[in-house]
This record gives structure tokens, C-alpha cells and sequence, in this order.
């Protein structure tokens, strides 16, 4: 079982996203979140279920899909490391993934 990290970027993200679909809905906004949590902590068990980002070609990034959210890791043996999250309409700029 790996251990999940989340990066500050990636929780910024995820919070400026939270934000904005609360303006509308609070009660969605923190379903979103929570489902996103959800489907993160189960990659502890399974790392290697996220697909490529075709973005990407063969790099070591690794993203899952809660819509309306794309969150992207990298993983070793031990740890799923959480480094960005967006919203699936916008286009992935790669230096997001390399800020850290």
C-alpha cells in the first residue's frame, strides 16, 4: 500500500476549483471534493490504474478522472505523489506538472 502526498499546487487547484463550483452550489462543491478524495486514496492500493496523459506521450505522469477533474501523480514503491488537478475542458500546459 502506498502512502498519497499532495502537493500545495495540487491542493490550490483543487480548492480555487471547489470555490468557483461553489458560487453556485456549496453542496456540490463539496461533493466534488469528496469524491475526488475518495478516488484518490484508492490508488494507495492500485498506483498504477490511472491512464497516461496522451498530452504527455510516455512520461512518468499518471492522471484519473473525477468529473468534471483531471488529477495527475507520478508514484514509486511507496508513495502517489498529487501534483495537479484541473478541470477536463482546459488544456494541460506541462510546466503545471513540474512546479513543484
Amino acid at each position: 500500500m502506498a502512502g498519497i502526498v499532495w502537493s500545495e499546487p495540487a491542493l490550490a487547484d483543487l480548492d480555487a476549483i471547489a470555490d468557483y463550483v461553489a458560487l453556485e452550489s456549496p453542496a456540490a462543491a463539496s461533493a466534488l471534493v469528496a469524491r475526488i478524495f475518495h478516488h484518490v486514496g484508492q490508488l494507495a492500493d492500485h498506483p498504477d490504474s490511472g491512464s497516461r496523459p496522451r498530452e504527455l506521450g510516455g512520461s512518468r505522469y499518471r492522471q484519473i478522472v473525477e468529473p468534471p477533474c483531471r488529477i495527475f501523480y507520478r508514484h514509486d514503491d511507496r508513495t502517489v505523489f498529487i501534483v495537479h488537478v484541473m478541470r477536463t475542458e482546459r488544456l494541460l500546459r506541462r510546466e503545471r506538472l513540474i512546479r513543484e
